[in-house]
């Protein structure tokens, strides 16, 4: 039976070594080829080390192993339709353009669920360090709420007090959002997929509704994410914003990377004169958010 080629990228994800970016560079070779899945599966290790740069542990894996993880792949796959979830890989046209403008280092692999349509939508973020204060938050909810007026597509993390912060204003007013996950969308939205993924939401909104919203992760859905997995969020929301407000950065950390890659990026980025060195980002050709 031939193999279709969300399958293969299924597959490929189960051999160690490989990742998301190089099985999207994989992917891309094989177009350049005019190589099928099925092409792929036949290749020799030696090919797929000289023509792929793929690492010889995992060439070894893959031709050990790849039946076994293209019969699992397959399974998974169905469960994907099953559910609506949709895989991008940095190969497919409809991946977002905005994340590889972000960085050369971005996710190769997506998984999502909801209104995809908004991976085209004018996208903003509000974004803030850990244990920010009231008047941060307060910032943040006031940010939002003008972004969302005048016609933004808000995108936001889920499980912290500065994204939640932001993530009900467009409930507030019937606009959609993009949440962008550190889990799996089955950890985040419940088995059947139609959970809210924080409690605050349920006060305008009984379940989560994917004719509105999108989620997107770089997680497998079923997974409960890890250790790195925040910053990988943090990351896939700066990357999917157009242009992005921070209210509050702590120097040298996470918030503070994002900034200057979004300027390096050439996205525009504001920042709150409530950040205490909010000059050396102006410095940099970050605009100034008054608090």
């Amino acid at each position: 039976m031939s193999v279709s080629r969300r399958t293969l990228v299924i597959a490929l994800d189960h051999c160690p070594g490989l990742g998301g970016v190089l099985i999207a560079r994989t992917l891309a070779r094989m177009d350049f080829q005019g190589w099928s899945a099925d092409d792929l599966t036949a290749l020799p290790p030696d090919t797929l080390i000289a023509e792929f740069r793929w690492p010889e542990p995992s060439a070894m894996l893959w031709l050990e192993h790849q039946k076994e993880w293209i019969e699992s792949a397959e399974t998974f796959s169905r469960k994907l339709d099953q559910y609506g979830i949709t895989l991008l890989s940095a190969a497919d046209a409809a991946f977002p353009a905005q994340i590889e403008q972000f960085d050369a280092e971005a996710p190769g692999l997506l998984y999502l669920y909801g209104n995809t349509k908004l991976v085209e939508a004018t996208t903003f973020a509000v974004m803030s360090s850990r244990k920010s204060p009231p008047g941060a938050l307060d910032l943040i909810e006031a940010l939002t709420e003008k972004e969302v007026l005048e016609g933004g597509t808000l995108v936001c993390g889920h499980n912290t007090p500065e994204y939640q912060r932001a993530a009900i204003v467009p409930l507030r007013w019937g606009s959609p959002r993009i949440l962008a996950l550190d889990t799996g969308l089955f950890n985040a939205l419940g088995s059947d997929l139609k959970q809210e993924p924080f409690r605050a939401a349920r006060l305008w909104r009984y379940q989560f509704d994917p004719h509105t919203d999108l989620v997107v992760s770089c997680e497998n859905p079923f997974a409960e994410g890890h250790k790195a997995s925040n910053r990988k969020r943090d990351r896939l929301v700066a990357m999917l914003a157009q242009r992005l407000h921070f209210v509050q950065i702590g120097e040298g950390g996470n918030m503070d990377r994002l900034a200057r890659r979004a300027l390096q990026s050439g996205r525009e980025v504001w920042v709150s004169d409530l950040t205490l060195n909010y000059r050396d980002y102006a410095r940099l050709g970050a605009q100034i958010t008054p608090a």
